[in-house]
């Protein structure tokens, strides 16, 4: 017995129209009358305002053509990705597989993308990393300022990349970046207990401070580079303080740091690794050494301090002797300092000459 059955539809939907499971075609807006056995003939009234068609029998619509002029179909090989703007914005990416979208109700712009290019590159590439569904079909990094990537594909080195957003497609090959930091860095090579060539055990603190020069050499010649420097800083501070007295090392502090800043620079070099200084911040001796160096410090300054005395004195009495010998060759120059004396005892008080017998006054009037 056949049944006529009303169906309305709307201005924005659309009708899917089954026989006995077989898609017949589609309804457009408005009043449709559709005869049937009951049972046999469905029809699927869909909203276009949500444009992506999803239906358990989608490949039968698809073949069937009917969608010509309707809505956009996607058939995506394995190789590739749509990228989905809805009303000039971004929607989705999708991959493999069959989709369909309504056109007329919304503005659906749909782009192929070939995900066999493992890098995916895009003018709205920010935009598109945003997207939570972009995600699960992207691996998504960025390099920040002053960092360099180092891009490996199924382990195979590719190339270095500079600050910015980038974009990889999950599933096609394994893409791994690697960041690293160009700026200086500082290690703190602290409590090292080291023996000098005079079998003196102190604890050194010392610095280091380096930069990446090679990225790729940096992460593929070493697991943690950071760590590899405070290795070889150690063996360095070894290699220079084990030959060094701890006099001379105490004397020549800046020489024994560039002599260690050149045994680890070129170590370093084979790492990628630039070092740019290295300093010894703190030099820490035991207690009976640090007296006993005090005591010998101690005794070394008082006998400087007595040689300068010696000097100072043996030079005034050299002094003394050449003015002797002068005023002994030059009689006139003699008569002139004792002027200079008798002058200046008489500028400080009043002046007594007593004279006694003819010999002395005639010394003084020719002293006068």
């Amino acid at each position: 017995m056949l049944l006529l059955n009303r169906y309305r539809i709307l201005s924005y939907e659309i009708g899917l129209l089954f026989r006995e499971g077989e898609f017949r075609g589609l309804l457009s807006p408005g009043t449709h009358w559709i005869a049937g056995l009951p049972g046999r003939t469905q029809v699927e009234i869909v909203s276009k305002r949500t444009p992506w068609l999803v239906h358990e029998k989608l490949d039968l619509i698809v073949k069937s053509g009917a969608l010509n002029g309707h809505a956009v179909v996607l058939d995506l090989k394995d190789h590739e990705r749509a990228l989905v703007w809805i009303d000039g914005r971004f929607s989705t990416v999708l991959a493999s597989g069959m989709y369909v979208y309504w056109t007329g109700q919304k503005n659906v712009r749909c782009e192929i993308a070939d995900a066999s290019q493992v890098q995916f590159e895009h003018a709205e590439l920010k935009v598109i990393a945003k997207s939570p569904l972009a995600q699960r079909v992207l691996d998504v990094c960025s390099i920040d300022r002053d960092h360099t990537g180092v891009l490996y594909i199924d382990g195979r080195f590719v190339q270095t990349l500079g600050p910015g957003l980038y974009a990889f497609w999950k599933g096609q090959s394994d893409a791994r970046v690697i960041s690293v930091d160009l700026r200086e860095t500082m290690v703190d090579v602290a409590g090292q207990e080291l023996m000098t060539a005079d079998k003196v055990t102190l604890r050194l603190n010392a610095v280091v401070t380096y930069r990446i020069a090679d990225s790729l050499k940096a992460v593929s010649r070493t697991e943690d580079v950071r760590q590899a420097i405070y290795r070889e800083a150690q063996l360095a501070l070894r290699g220079v303080i084990g030959t060094k007295e701890l006099d001379l090392f105490l004397t020549e502090r800046d020489s024994v740091s560039k002599e260690m800043e050149d045994l680890l620079g070129r170590r370093a070099l084979e790492l990628g690794v630039e070092v740019v200084s290295v300093g010894i911040r703190d030099v820490i001796l035991p207690g009976e050494m640090k007296d006993l160096l005090n005591r010998v410090i101690e005794a070394r300054k008082a006998a400087e301090a007595n040689l300068i005395s010696r000097r100072e004195e043996t030079a005034a009495m050299r002094s003394q002797a050449n003015t002797a010998k002068l005023l002994a060759d030059n009689p006139v120059l003699m008569k002139l300092r004792e002027l200079e004396v008798l002058e200046s005892i008489a500028s400080a008080g009043k002046l007594n000459v007593i004279l006694g017998d003819r010999g002395l006054a005639e010394k003084v009037v020719n002293l006068l």
